[in-house]
């Protein structure tokens, strides 16, 4: 929202200087304008009276530009102008806070992790001279160990993006048998894109003679497949206009680039997205939240990084939700092992500790807080998220 309302304000600047440049240009071309006609008029009057007819021109060129009144409209516009630049700074400044320390929370790093995190990252974005100088001024050797494996990677990303697949077939033959365990058809899906470079760039015989070495294997668990590739050699030459013509549309090699990478940090026991960005971006996502709760904790003269939960919820979108969590409504603490949420006969959930509170660590029988059935320790249920 708040980069709505900041695109919204650039967007009304923007607006407001390209009609102020317009109008300003209008009343300069009709000042312009007036004065060459005046120039035309005054070198084609009589040589009878030159003096009086040119003054009478000048006079009246002065009324014409007196009733344009350039100096007042341009300044005008100009003011109108600055009184909207002078506001979008102050956007800015509301919805970026430039002293985000107010939300630091002073934390103990460990700083051979952290640089084996910025070092990986280096390396899974192809920055691999900029990873290198890292470990080598941390002093950390121990982090270049995956230096070689996402160097293969984006080679083979590299071969792709000119439609040389020899690097990825060459992948997935190597592992095979772990792609199998994981019912990845990755394989397929590159040798498919090989058969349709072949049939297209060289001769149905080559594209035959490939699907008959390489795609047969597949033939067993993907007929449906196979069979759609052997009903293109039908239409060799012509393939934009058959009724597979689909598979020639740019997006099946970045959705390949992207599934080979995805598999390949898996086996590398690395997740597809670099940890750092993520860390960042939720960071980034949550640090306005984490802004008005220092200013509001400050109004209060209170200080919110010695707590140990915060008062607020910070709402994070889907793509970094990465775990089922609880939060007892009672309490309002975050559920844990020593304190697992735990199911009511009535079907809503407490924590462990908030229900040995109502029930006098287990001493009698209590009500839920949220309806009126009582219920007792022995009845409750602990959940598994």
């Amino acid at each position: 929202m708040e980069l709505n309302a900041i695109r919204d304000a650039f967007d009304r600047v923007v607006k407001k200087q390209k009609l102020t440049t317009s109008k300003s240009q209008e009343v300069i071309d009709l000042v312009g304008h007036e004065i060459e006609q005046a120039l035309a008029n005054i070198q084609s009057i009589q040589e009878s009276n030159p003096t009086t007819s040119q003054k009478s021109i000048l006079m009246e060129l002065r009324t014409k530009i007196n009733m344009v009144a350039p100096n007042s409209q341009l300044e005008g516009l100009q003011k109108e102008l600055n009184a909207n630049l002078s506001k979008y700074p102050k956007v800015l400044e509301k919805y970026f806070n430039p002293d985000i320390s107010k939300a630091y929370r002073n934390v103990d790093f460990d700083p051979h992790i952290v640089n084996h995190i910025i070092a990986s990252h280096f390396y899974r974005e192809g920055l691999f001279n900029i990873a290198d100088s890292l470990i080598y001024e941390a002093r950390e050797p121990e982090a270049i160990s995956l230096r070689s494996r996402f160097l293969e990677l984006h080679q083979i990303l590299g071969a792709m993006k000119v439609h040389n697949l020899e690097p990825a077939l060459h992948w997935a033959s190597t592992n095979r048998a772990s792609l199998k365990q994981i019912n990845s058809n990755l394989e397929l899906k590159i040798h498919r894109l090989q058969f349709v470079e072949i049939l297209q760039k060289r001769s149905q015989a080559d594209a035959l003679n490939y699907a008959r070495t390489y795609l047969s294997p597949f033939a067993s668990l993907h007929m449906d497949e196979v069979q759609k590739l052997m009903g293109c050699l039908l239409w060799a030459g012509k393939l934009e206009k058959s009724p597979y013509s689909d598979l020639l549309s740019p997006t099946h090699w970045e959705k390949l680039a992207e599934e080979l990478t995805r598999e390949f940090c898996g086996f590398l026991g690395q997740s597809y997205e670099s940890p750092l960005s993520v860390v960042v971006a939720a960071g980034v996502e949550g640090l306005p939240t984490l802004l008005k709760l220092a200013n509001v904790m400050a109004a209060k003269k209170q200080e919110w990084v010695a707590m140990k939960q915060l008062p607020v919820p910070v709402d994070l979108s889907k793509e970094f939700q990465f775990h089922s969590i609880f939060v007892c409504p009672v309490s309002r603490e975050q559920g844990s092992e020593e304190n697992p949420p735990m199911l009511l006969p009535c079907g809503h959930v407490l924590c462990k500790q908030s229900i040995m509170k109502l029930s006098r660590s287990n001493m009698r029988p209590f009500k839920c807080p949220y309806c009126p059935r009582e219920t007792s320790v022995a009845e409750c249920r602990q959940l598994y998220f």
